[in-house]
C-alpha cells in the first residue's frame, strides 16, 4: 500500500479531489486492486442485485484505443488502473434467488419475488437502477483509493458506444462511467465554485 498515512473517512471524502495527472510507470500489486474492488463491492444495491459489472482494463492496446476515444486524456493510460463501470441491467431476473440465499426462509420467500414484480416491464427503472449502483461503488472505491494514498478521477467524457464495442459489453449491459487509479503527480485545482450549504440542502419542501 502507498507510503501515504491512512486517513479516516471524513479526512477522505474532503480530500479526494478528481486528478487529472499520473505517474505512468506506478503500478498497484495485486493485493492492493483487490482491497480496491472487494471495498466497491461492499457497497448497497436494491434488492442486493449487486448488478455492478467491473472492467479492469489491463491490455496497454486497449487503454490507447479508449484514451483515443477519450479526448486523448492522458490519465486513460498512465493511471496504475482504468476501471470501467458497467451493470448487468438484466441481473434483477438471473437467477434472483441467489442474492438472498443466506437470509432466513421467510425473507426469501417475500424478497425473492418482489425482485421480479418491482422491475418487471420497467426498463427506465432497470437502467435508473444502474447508474445509481455504479454511482454508489464508484464512490466506495474511490474513497478507499484514497484512504490507501492514491488519486483517481471520475470519467464520463469518452465516447460511450465505441467504448462499449472495445470491451465487448453485453447488450444487456450498460456503462456507468470510468474511473482512474494511481500515484497522482500534480495537485488538483482549488475547488473553482463550491454552492453554498444554503444552496444545497433544501428543509423539507422546496420553496
Amino acid at each position: 500500500v502507498s507510503s501515504s498515512p491512512p486517513m479516516n473517512t471524513l479526512e477522505a471524502i474532503h480530500a479526494r479531489r478528481a486528478i487529472k495527472h499520473y505517474d505512468p510507470t506506478h503500478r498497484l500489486s495485486e493485493d492492493e486492486v483487490k482491497i480496491l474492488l472487494t471495498a466497491a463491492m461492499q457497497a448497497p444495491t436494491a434488492f442486493n442485485i449487486q448488478h455492478w459489472r467491473f472492467v479492469l482494463v489491463t491490455d496497454p492496446e486497449l487503454r490507447r484505443e479508449i484514451r483515443a476515444n477519450a479526448w486523448d486524456q492522458a490519465q486513460v493510460t498512465d493511471a496504475s488502473l482504468l476501471i470501467i463501470m458497467t451493470a448487468d441491467r438484466d441481473a434483477w431476473k438471473k437467477d434472483p434467488a441467489r442474492y438472498w440465499v443466506n437470509a432466513p426462509q421467510p425473507v426469501q420467500d417475500f424478497l425473492v419475488p418482489a425482485i421480479g414484480g418491482y422491475y418487471e416491464g420497467r426498463e427506465q427503472v432497470q437502467r435508473d437502477e444502474c447508474m445509481r449502483s455504479c454511482g454508489l461503488a464508484g464512490m466506495a472505491l474511490m474513497l478507499a483509493a484514497k484512504e490507501m494514498g492514491y488519486d483517481s478521477c471520475p470519467m464520463d467524457g469518452f465516447d460511450f458506444d465505441a467504448v462499449a464495442k472495445i470491451i465487448q459489453l453485453p447488450e444487456d449491459h450498460v456503462i456507468s462511467f470510468m474511473i482512474a487509479v494511481g500515484k497522482g503527480t500534480q495537485p488538483a485545482w482549488p475547488k473553482p465554485g463550491q454552492l453554498p450549504y444554503d444552496k444545497v440542502v433544501i428543509e423539507n419542501r422546496f420553496a
